[in-house]
């Protein structure tokens, strides 16, 4: 193990895509092997109530950038282009001295999923490695650098995206820190595609379901899930390599490591939304979208790091935490908020819940597929969500996890309701969120759709 000579923090942010919160073996799934992980949760401060306030690709990402909400960055659906306004995470973080890299998806470009990223819509990224948008994890292609020419990833994608990773550690010179980025494109569908070797691990007939898996979709979601679960133990094992690649380099303790996910994935749960037989994988206000893993290994000046945090924490928080654990100030155009804890409680700020929406339905939770725009608000306990019409949801979490029961409108629960919808209001003043029509906002970001309600991509 080299002696690490830079005291400054290191930043690995590493997230899947379409990753769910309950999908994990310290989650509390009785299928999927995640021993890496579980090791990574037993370290971590686990944020359980992780949220996805706008639970699909382009959004979540953009967020993350920024540290606002989606009615203030634009990017509310996907294959938008995220502006340069020189504020974005990779730009501060860059201005403050870090070497930036970024590994693996973008999906931020605009610009076609295959085409070549110049560098000043790299969003002070340096090193880089990158396609706008592949799920093609076996044939995956990448632009290096300022090189215009097409690469392609060597086997599985995450496989030999981690190896990049991994070199790219290595290669640290400790005279500056760095902040790595690796964006995973599985366990997002195509399932089949996850490595052979570890599907025979998940033979379908033999995996438990949740219980708001319909009973005619059962054989479906099944299937998905071998693949599904196969994904996520080979992102587990990346995991594991990492984490050996921080030790090997002696700089695991002034290292902040964080995994993730951008959204969720329904895999059937609720599957009687859709309206053409075709359930929506994301969008949806349930759980199964909206909630995402969230483990955050702080160093080991911090003490004790392993603890449950259930106070909800949302995208645009990520960016401020993310500078102030590093003491570089966050610009005054970001929305969310600063969750790195007190240093000797570990203690994080108070709040009772965070906004889940969707702007814009497109393509599998587009209108036709019983898609619909909302407003809602996820606390520890209790779920609330509005559709344009007035109250849609209401679900105690705690009593029930599986959201089988709608208890909105319920006169037992008029003051939690209505106590909810005050809350609601609030967010929805803060952020100067009208709820306005898909259209209105469509038109007002001047946005042309297809017949999938969807940003044309090519």
């Amino acid at each position: 193990m080299k002696e690490c000579k830079n005291k400054a923090t290191n930043i690995v942010f590493v997230f899947a895509d379409q990753m769910r919160a309950q999908s994990t073996g310290y989650g509390g799934d009785p299928n999927v092997r995640t021993p890496n992980l579980d090791k990574l949760a037993g370290e971590s401060l686990n944020f359980t109530r992780a949220v996805s306030n706008c639970p699909v690709c382009t959004p979540y990402r953009a967020c993350l950038l920024t540290g606002q909400y989606p009615l203030s960055h634009g990017l509310f659906m996907n294959d938008l282009c995220l502006p340069d306004n020189g504020h974005s995470l990779g730009q501060k973080l860059r201005s403050a001295g870090y070497d930036t890299a970024w590994i693996g998806k973008w999906h931020l470009d605009g610009h076609g999923r295959a085409g070549y990223i110049p560098p000043n819509r790299r969003q002070g990224f340096e090193y880089w490695k990158v396609l706008e948008c592949t799920h093609d994890y076996q044939n995956s292609h990448y632009y290096e650098g300022k090189n215009d020419a097409v690469k392609t990833w060597h086997g599985y994608d995450a496989y030999a995206q981690t190896e990049d990773a991994e070199a790219y550690i290595s290669k640290i010179k400790n005279d500056k820190p760095f902040a790595l980025f690796l964006s995973f494109g599985p366990p997002h569908d195509p399932y089949k595609t996850a490595p052979d070797d570890l599907k025979a691990k998940y033979p379908p007939e033999s995996l438990s379901l949740r219980d708001n898996v319909p009973k005619h979709r059962q054989h479906i979601a099944k299937r998905q899930l071998s693949g599904y679960y196969a994904h996520i133990t080979a992102l587990d094992s990346c995991m594991g390599t990492l984490d050996r690649a921080l030790d090997k380099a002696g700089i695991r303790e002034n290292t902040i490591f964080i995994f993730t996910s951008d959204h969720g994935d329904m895999l059937e749960s609720h599957w009687h939304l859709s309206s053409d037989g075709r359930g929506a994988r994301k969008q949806c206000p349930y759980d199964e979208s909206i909630l995402v893993p969230f483990l955050l290994r702080f160093p080991q000046k911090y003490g004790n790091r392993a603890r449950n945090i259930t106070t909800p924490i949302a995208t645009p928080d990520i960016m401020p935490t993310l500078l102030s654990l590093c003491s570089i100030p966050a610009p005054d155009t970001v929305e969310g908020l600063d969750f790195s804890p007190e240093p000797a409680s570990l203690t994080v700020p108070e709040r009772e819940g965070v906004l889940i929406a969707s702007y814009h339905p497109f393509a599998d939770w587009r209108t036709a597929r019983g898609g619909r725009p909302y407003r809602g608000i996820r606390t520890d306990k209790y779920t609330f969500v509005r559709d344009r019409n007035g109250p849609w949801l209401l679900f105690d979490n705690l009593e029930d996890p599986f959201q089988l029961e709608n208890k909105v409108n319920q006169n037992n629960l008029e003051n939690i309701q209505t106590h909810l919808d005050t809350e609601l209001d609030k967010i929805l003043v803060e952020q100067s969120d009208a709820f306005e029509r898909p259209e209105t906002l469509r038109k007002h970001w001047n946005y042309n759709v297809n017949d999938r309600e969807a940003v044309p991509y090519h």
